[in-house]
């Protein structure tokens, strides 16, 4: 029998589960051979899941619900009051604050004075 046709044999009965070989042709053809095999199998519980993920989304997409007729009232989701406050600049600007949260007089003051200190800087911006 001829080496190749032995070295075909002998990886065989290794791809089937057998012995390894020990020759060094055979282990390279079988290192190549375990290269090519797919690392992880789907789980066919795990496909049937997405499947029916799917079409139950495909579905809703296509059935939307219905409209309410209370929607909008009383859900907490009304428009926020944007509260603003405008404030002078010592060097004669003008700062205009807006917030959800209510701007007290403290609170544009110390804004105001933040960004007077930022005008007054003689610190360039190093940015170009």
């Amino acid at each position: 029998m001829s080496r190749r046709a032995d070295q075909g044999e002998s990886l065989e009965r290794a791809l089937d589960g057998g012995p390894v070989p020990h020759d060094e042709d055979t282990r390279q053809m079988l290192a190549g051979a375990g290269a090519l095999q797919p690392g992880h199998q789907r789980s066919p519980a795990r496909v049937q899941a997405t499947k029916d993920a799917m079409l139950r989304e495909y579905a809703r997409a296509q059935n939307p619900p219905e409209a309410r007729e209370d929607a909008g009232s009383g859900d907490g989701l009304d428009e926020p009051v944007i509260h603003r406050e405008e404030v002078e600049l010592p060097d004669g600007g003008q700062l205009f604050l807006a917030d959800i949260e209510e701007i007290t007089p403290e609170r544009a003051e110390t804004t105001a004075a933040h960004i007077a200190r930022i005008l007054e800087s003689k610190e360039r911006d190093r940015q170009r």
